[in-house]
């Protein structure tokens, strides 16, 4: 099973997919954990889930987990598929919670009252590359795959 999860194809458009999602999601991760890039850090931006968004703790808490976490695992290609699965379900419900009320569109120009799922739709695609594909070239996965099948 575990051999199942951690299997990559050892290929280029993988480790594109997997450095891209990473590292953009790296970005808003760290905003959410450490304040950084400008962002509130982890008290302040679970603060303002809970009371601007109306979102329970443990979904705040899994937000920023996902994110920074997610995004860092990525980065190494540790549990690429997994971490993708999650980031995949996380801007879904983005989508489905804060952003399909404003149509496709981002919100290019201050036009609109909110962001559209443009942005959210071009994740859960990159994420589906990386859980069908794995985490491509160098990915952590495929050593421990390596090691697994020796033993």
């Amino acid at each position: 099973m575990i051999n199942k999860i951690l299997k990559t194809e050892s290929n280029w458009g993988a480790l594109i997919a997997r450095l891209t999602l990473g590292v953009v999601l790296f970005a808003h991760g760290a905003q959410k954990m450490l304040g950084w890039f400008g962002g509130y850090g982890f008290e302040s931006t679970v603060e303002a889930f809970m009371t601007e968004m109306g979102l329970p703790w443990f979904v705040a808490f899994a937000v920023i987990i996902i994110e920074f976490y997610g995004s860092i695992f990525l980065i190494l290609g540790l549990g690429s598929r997994l971490w993708s699965l999650a980031v995949a379900g996380l801007f879904m419900g983005i989508i489905f919670t804060t952003q399909l009320e404003y149509g496709f569109y981002m919100n290019w120009y201050g036009n609109q009252a909110g962001e559209g799922f443009e942005f959210s739709l071009l994740v859960i695609g990159i994420a589906v590359v990386v859980l069908i594909n794995g985490g491509g070239k160098y990915a952590v996965d495929s050593r421990i795959t390596k090691l697994l099948n020796k033993s």
